[in-house]
């Protein structure tokens, strides 16, 4: 045997001896069809989040208008017979009581004929009064008295009309106000309905405005409103009316505001804006910049439910200012996320941090 086999046989034997070592040993490690499990997955750390506690309150809202000011009452006294200014009892600005007179016509002989129909009168019922004693003896006819009667009948309705126009020569003020224009002058010529004075009443105001269509629920008559004049000073007013229905064009609702105006002030014909308060009503008190919007675009806030899960709950806003915002149709009391609700969403379980602990 050469020695090259010799050298193969002898590594074939120390092999064979290896092997039989080995799985003398007993350690024999066999394959599995089985995936060893996992290692468990340590427990995620909960988002914590800042939140502080809000109460409601009782909330007054008010609905913001442009109103329009106008007086009670306006009016211009024409005159109602023909004639010529004798003299004005009145001039521009002075305040009138009502029946005050305004001016004197000139009489033109009116006063002559009121006279002669007051002895026309007279003449008439002596003569109705010698025919029904000629009657109680028989000795008139009743068509006689009965056409004496009519006679003094048209007199008298001739000598009202007569008393009628020498009232008229002095026009009075129809009520309480103030002179704002006049038209004539002294020995003017004036017909029948020639404009003579404007009249307004300011000591009480009219202001009105447009309600929008889904507000308009929300107005009744009697509701205090606030009117804010331009020059900065407020006065106090009432709504007497609210329309049934809207105007066809801008889908609004007329609404009248009774207005005090005790101290006279130059407002009529301008412009105001009005609040309406509205009835009161819970609400919370939050910075706008808590509010955030859902899909629909309708705005919302998020809190923290007595389970620490996120809540986004949408809100309707009364009343908003740089200062903050008053929202109803939240709790009575929530745990508002005033800290991180941009990293966490609704459903989601968080760790709440009182904002106030954070502070101390």
């Amino acid at each position: 045997m050469t020695k090259a086999k010799w050298s193969s046989l002898g590594l074939s034997i120390l092999v064979v001896v290896l092997l039989v070592i080995w799985m003398a040993t007993g350690e024999v490690k066999v394959a599995s069809d089985e995936v060893p499990p996992e290692p468990e997955q340590e427990q995620r750390e909960l988002t914590r989040v800042e939140v502080e506690t809000l109460e409601s309150e009782s909330y007054q809202p008010e609905l913001k208008l442009q109103g329009q000011l106008e007086p009670w009452q306006m009016v211009m006294v024409s005159a109602r017979v023909a004639g010529t200014v004798e003299s004005l009892q009145v001039t521009l600005g002075d305040q009138v009581t009502v029946g005050q007179a305004l001016l004197t016509l000139s009489t033109d002989g009116r006063d002559a004929v009121a006279a002669r129909w007051q002895a026309r009168i007279r003449k008439l019922e002596a003569d109705l009064s010698a025919a029904r004693q000629l009657k109680a003896r028989n000795l008139a006819a009743e068509t006689e008295i009965l056409s004496l009667q009519s006679e003094l009948s048209a007199a008298r309705a001739e000598l009202k009309a007569a008393e009628l126009a020498l009232e008229h020569l002095q026009p009075e003020a129809p009520f309480d106000g103030v002179v704002n224009r006049r038209e004539v002058d002294p020995g003017a010529l004036v017909q029948v309905g020639t404009p003579l004075f404007e009249l307004v009443q300011v000591d009480r105001l009219k202001a009105t405005g447009r309600i929008p269509q889904q507000t308009v629920k929300d107005v009744q008559p009697g509701q205090a409103v606030e009117v804010n004049l331009l020059d900065g000073s407020r006065l106090a007013g009432v709504v007497s009316f609210v329309a049934s229905a809207a105007d066809p064009n801008t889908r609004s609702f007329a609404v009248e505001v009774v207005v005090e105006n005790p101290n006279l002030q130059k407002a009529a014909g301008g412009t105001a804006n009005l609040n309406i308060r509205l009835p009161e009503q819970k609400a919370i008190f939050i910075s706008p910049a808590y509010l955030s919007l859902n899909d629909d675009g309708r705005p919302g806030v998020k809190y923290v439910n007595s389970q620490n899960e996120v809540v986004f709950e949408t809100v309707k806003l009364l009343g908003i200012s740089t200062s903050g915002a008053w929202v109803s149709g939240l709790p009575d009391e929530i745990r508002l996320i005033t800290r991180g609700a941009g990293f966490v969403a609704a459903g989601e379980t968080v760790l709440p941090v009182d904002r106030s602990d954070q502070r101390g």
